[in-house]
């Protein structure tokens, strides 16, 4: 009886969260519950084990070929977004456009399908990767993206944090396991603590950002109701962070965070140069930490010993089974096969997973996908520091999501698909250019009438605008053209012109 109460209470809960956070008038697509399935599912645990359809016999061979249940729901998924994506023609090619970094680093993890000693596994893993992009694109191509991306944020952050609690304080069946030495460990909604800590780290930010944006927002606003849901959900986050004892989430969250926090809250720190500074400290201070100084200091400090855990003799393995550095195994490939049971007999424990981003994509795709990976993380931080600089939507929230995938992977394979760090790390690198959201100051109007072109007013306000840049003034050494010719056959431009400039004096348009 006190479970169902529970439930109850946290379904309420849920719904409340949802309502006040709700904003009249403001439309998104329904189709951005496609991308948020999809998101919900990589960031908790498949459909098969959902529904526990996972047959525990056959673990190995599902590791490999996946199950099939869950390949129909995501292919149907997958479907859905490709038909969105196709009716958004336009603006989804404007977004491939501005990322040709991230396009060039997923074909080559196409083509590296070509050398893997399984291509059918490789390819299905890799189709899965790519529809990562593929829900990113159905988010930014939305008209009003900036609330789209909220949207989907919100939506995974308000269902996974309370059910987490729920399952792990009255439903351990479902929200505990136990860890390689016999201890319980909380997951959750996910499948380990681990993959709590990064649900915890991915959506608590998120939350933690958008409590600050409605916080500065002017008293008098609707801003109540979104402070009380988005500050317990970050509440939540942390409280998860601390009892699930994710190290490497736990210590990316504060390091992520707090640059986050000051480009919020003082415009001062968005420069360039201050930006510059924040970030190669952090980066620094990870990589001193970890590889320079690991037998103390923070690495102590997080209840680690000097092995990482054990990492650094998985990545010692690994590199000694490494055949073809320049290009790797192929996408996804190195973990499978005779490889997977060399590492355990190696290091005599079972792993999928080098434990470290950086590894693991060496592992399948060699230094040239080292390099590809390296040009997207630097056109993502230079996007990033450009939307700083321009005050854009989402910009410190961005920031704070290349720090943590930067710092997160030297410890943790966060690289990979279905993974909520990585997408959420391409939706806030991918943030459209050309696309303005709906609350953008308007572009210049183009009228429908003739008459509203061509009149009095609006030809004499174009050419009062246009006349002091024409004539009299130089332009690298020479004078610009003085001629009336010049404006004699350009009326219907001087018109359109008019209607903006008249449309800041004082009045309203006259028509004759």
């Amino acid at each position: 009886m006190l479970k169902l109460i529970a439930a109850a209470l946290c379904a309420l809960g849920i719904w409340q969260l949802f309502r006040w956070t709700r904003q009249e008038g403001v439309h998104t697509s329904p189709a951005l519950w496609v991308p948020t399935v999809w998101v919900f599912l990589g960031a908790t645990r498949n459909p098969s084990e959902w529904l526990q359809l996972s047959a525990a016999s056959g673990q190995s061979s599902t590791y490999l070929e996946g199950n099939p249940f869950d390949q129909l729901v995501l292919s149907v998924l997958l479907a859905l977004a490709l038909i969105v994506a196709f009716s958004r023609g336009r603006q989804v090619w404007k977004l491939l456009q501005s990322n040709t970094p991230i396009l060039l680093y997923f074909l080559f993890c196409g083509i590296s399908v070509l050398w893997s000693d399984f291509p059918d596994v490789a390819f299905k893993r890799w189709f899965r990767a790519a529809g990562d992009v593929l829900m990113v694109l159905v988010v930014l191509s939305d008209p009003n993206w900036v609330t789209a991306t909220r949207r989907v944020i919100s939506r995974v952050a308000f269902v996974a944090m309370p059910v987490s609690i729920l399952f792990i304080r009255y439903f351990p069946e479902y929200g505990r396991a136990y860890s390689r030495g016999g201890l319980i460990a909380w997951c959750g909604v996910a499948t380990g603590k681990n993959s709590l800590g990064i649900i915890c780290l991915v959506f608590g930010l998120a939350a933690l950002f958008w409590f600050l944006q409605n916080y500065r927002q002017e008293k008098g606003t609707r801003r109540t109701g979104p402070l009380i849901a988005y500050g317990a959900t970050a509440a939540m986050a942390i409280y998860l962070l601390v009892k699930c004892q994710s190290a490497t989430s736990f210590a990316c969250f504060f390091l992520a965070g707090a640059p986050m926090v000051l480009t919020q809250l003082f415009p001062s720190t968005r420069k360039r140069a201050f930006v510059h500074v924040m970030v190669v400290a952090i980066l620094g201070l990870t990589v001193s930490s970890l590889f320079v100084n690991a037998a103390g200091g923070m690495v102590q400090e997080l209840g680690r010993d000097a092995t990482l855990t054990g990492r650094t003799d998985i990545w010692r393995s690994a590199f000694s089974l490494v055949q073809n550095p320049i290009v790797g195994t192929g996408f996804e490939s190195f973990w499978v096969g005779p490889r997977l049971r060399q590492m355990e007999s190696l290091i005599h424990q079972e792993v999928n997973q080098a434990h470290d981003g950086y590894i693991e994509v060496y592992l399948n795709l060699g230094w040239v996908g080292i390099a590809f990976l390296a040009g997207l993380l630097i056109a993502g931080y230079r996007r990033v520091v450009h939307d700083l600089r321009m005050d854009a939507p989402l910009a410190s929230l961005g920031l704070a999501y290349f720090l943590a995938t930067a710092t997160y992977n030297c410890t943790e394979a966060g690289i990979k698909m279905m993974s909520p760090l990585w997408i959420t790390f391409l939706l806030l690198t991918m943030l459209p250019e050309a696309l303005v959201p709906r609350d953008a100051p308007p572009r210049l109007p183009s009228p429908d009438h003739d008459e509203e072109l061509a009149s009095p007013k609006a030809i004499t306000a174009g050419a009062m605008a246009i006349i002091p840049s024409r004539i009299g003034i130089k332009a690298k050494g020479r004078t610009k053209d003085r001629s009336s010719n010049y404006f004699l056959p350009r009326v219907t431009a001087i018109g359109r012109l008019g209607v903006f400039a008249a449309s800041h004096c004082e009045g309203p348009l006259e028509t004759v």
